[in-house]
């Protein structure tokens, strides 16, 4: 079930908060970069697997860590877009087909790690160049028919939490708990 909503993700109940970047991004703007001034183990997790691992664009990855009032994030990391040319440069444009890979690899993780609610802004639109229109689709293909609240950030309110029908989530829930 997808709902869109108005507001600032950063402040969502979601279990889950997922974002689209490319690999080994820099997290230099937009969401990404307030999610690395949040949460600066995220950037420095999501950098050591990119160079583990070599991921390429269509890929997913989560990030799990602490934050406010010892509370346990979430955060999935989608592969949407091209890898910047040189490091430090600025990554690639997205592709649909990147954001409709990375969106399936998103519902896998919410399945098997059983996450109970996701939230997510108009992927691949900002630094990623797309246009809401032909992502949208996508989006709903992938993840309409989860037996899960799907929230889509549509408006950015800064410091403003958006009315996601969702139950505050308890100091220390995970996806397991």
């Amino acid at each position: 079930m997808i709902r869109e909503v108005c507001g600032d993700i950063l402040l969502s109940n979601a279990h889950l908060v997922a974002h689209g970047v490319a690999p080994n991004d820099d997290f230099k703007s937009g969401l990404a970069l307030a999610l690395r001034q949040k949460f600066p183990a995220l950037y420095k997790d999501f950098r050591h697997w990119c160079r583990m691992r070599s991921p390429r664009p269509g890929e997913a990855w989560v990030w799990s860590g602490v934050g406010e009032a010892g509370r346990t994030v979430h955060v999935a990391c989608l592969l949407t877009q091209e890898p910047a040319e040189h490091e430090g440069s600025h990554p690639g444009r997205a592709k649909s087909s990147y954001v409709n890979k990375a969106l399936h690899a998103l519902r896998k993780i919410v399945e098997h790690e059983r996450f109970t609610s996701v939230a997510l802004p108009r992927l691949a639109t900002g630094v990623g160049g797309l246009a809401w229109e032909e992502v949208r689709p996508l989006v709903v293909a992938s993840l309409d028919t989860l037996d899960v609240p799907v929230l889509v950030y549509t408006t950015f309110k800064k410091d403003v939490a958006a009315d996601e029908g969702l139950a505050v989530r308890a100091k220390g829930s995970t996806a397991r708990s």
